[in-house]
């Protein structure tokens, strides 16, 4: 089809034109080939109507969709493509440029492959106990085994706290899981709940290295199982449990609580009685740290489905930094500490991508080809969210007002920051 060729040619040098530097090749089905030889990736076009399946909607959900499904595919750093699909939004801000591309874009062959997958939705009330654990499950059905091969060995799905670029992922994530027992203060004898907790790393990392006991509690059955055997591995599991349990059908009181990676899929509507329900478990002299993703953009209204929220965390809604401590003290708690590991999360974010990729053999023969594009696209895109400022993650440190204060900001930091900062004229 050597009009839909033409055509596909003449968006590309649309595209070009507003990328700045930062240019990517893309390839025909034809095999024909159009950017520089040494592009950092390149956009393969599987048929005459994938740039249509790719660009024609504005949302991200129908470009993630050609990709899933292999409208396209991305060749080499994928980081780069959607960097390079980002200038889209350029030409869509300017009105004549926009109409010419969408105008380009209909003469396309009406093509895609999604039409023969079913896209996944949810059934029934909005956070109900029943409907988030189906959310849960949805997210880690992929198993253990498909997240051993992006995660670090510890299984630590979260942001890492970097303070070098170039160390490696797995002192990093140590390192962020000993700062937040040091903002806890934890100490051998105490209570410890831990929402959310995963395979167990920080419950682990509390119990070996603080002395405490540890509750855990997940909504995924094969999370729960995992973190079992290594609690015993490492010798805790005296120390350590962990069930399987809503966060609102937990009963007692503990001195710690911490939750991490875990409250995104509590929902908006949900948030009072998030932080309401714990600040109940806590001891009237007990800490909370809640780590969590937060947005920047305070007109989204979560109406528009995502390809987040549709293929990755059913359900899963973000807020603003703001809103979000508004409610923690609503609740009755006073912020003492908020600390952003933003850049730190587009680093982890890095070296998950590379570690899928580099697995990608192993990936695909635990689930298949588009659960592993589901996954580094969503990936990819997220580090691009953190890299550039639209999303960020905080840790803030929760407490009554009532508790004694604790003076320096020693525990605040990670034990081995050494670093020394200082602004010319301050003393």
């Amino acid at each position: 089809m050597p009009d839909a060729l033409a055509t596909s040619k003449a968006i590309f040098d649309e595209l070009a034109g507003n990328a700045g530097e930062k240019l990517i090749a893309m390839r025909a089905w034809t095999g024909d080939t159009w950017g520089p030889t040494d592009a950092a990736a390149t956009i393969v076009l599987q048929h005459p109507g994938a740039l249509r399946a790719l660009f024609a909607q504005p949302r991200d959900l129908e470009a993630g969709e050609a990709y899933i499904f292999n409208d396209v595919d991305i060749e080499g750093d994928i980081i780069a493509a959607l960097e390079f699909a980002d200038r889209l939004q350029a030409i869509r801000d300017h009105q004549l440029r926009a109409l010419n591309l969408m105008r380009k874009l209909r003469t396309l062959p009406a093509a895609n492959r999604r039409s023969e997958h079913v896209r996944p939705s949810s059934r029934g009330r909005l956070h109900t106990k029943r409907r988030d654990s189906r959310s849960v499950t949805a997210h880690y059905n992929t198993g253990n085994e498909f997240f051993q091969l992006f995660l670090d060995p510890l299984m630590v799905y979260s942001s890492a706290a970097f303070l070098d670029p170039s160390e490696p992922l797995a002192d990093a994530q140590v390192r962020k899981l000993d700062l937040i027992c040091r903002k806890l203060e934890l100490r051998s004898g105490q209570q410890m709940l831990d929402i959310g907790s995963g395979w167990g790393a920080l419950a682990i990392h509390a119990a070996q290295n603080y002395g405490v006991s540890v509750l855990g509690v997940t909504l995924s059955g094969p999370q729960a199982e995992l973190a079992a055997t290594r609690a015993k591995e490492a010798h805790v599991e005296h120390l350590v449990r962990f069930e399987v349990m809503d966060y609102r059908t937990v009963e007692g009181s503990f001195d710690a609580i911490s939750s991490v990676g875990m409250f995104e899929h509590v929902g908006r509507g949900q948030l009072n009685r998030y932080f309401g329900h714990v600040e109940e478990l806590l001891e009237p002299n007990g800490a909370f740290l809640n780590h969590g993703i937060v947005m920047r953009d305070r007109n989204w209204n979560g109406a528009t489905p995502t390809f987040v929220n549709t293929y990755v965390f059913p359900d899963g809604e973000l807020e603003t930094i703001d809103h979000v401590v508004g409610r923690a003290e609503d609740a009755g708690f006073e912020l003492r500490d908020a600390e952003s590991l933003r850049t730190s999360y587009a680093l982890t974010l890095r070296h998950w991508v590379a570690n899928l990729e580099a697995n990608r053999s192993a990936a695909v023969a635990f689930s298949d080809e588009a659960t592993y594009r589901i996954w580094r696209l969503y990936m990819a895109g997220s580090t691009l969210g953190f890299e550039a400022g639209g999303l960020s993650v905080y840790q803030l440190l929760l407490q009554r007002p009532s508790r004694p204060w604790s003076f320096g900001r020693a525990n605040l930091l990670a034990g081995d920051d050494t670093r020394q900062t200082t602004r010319s004229g301050v003393h």
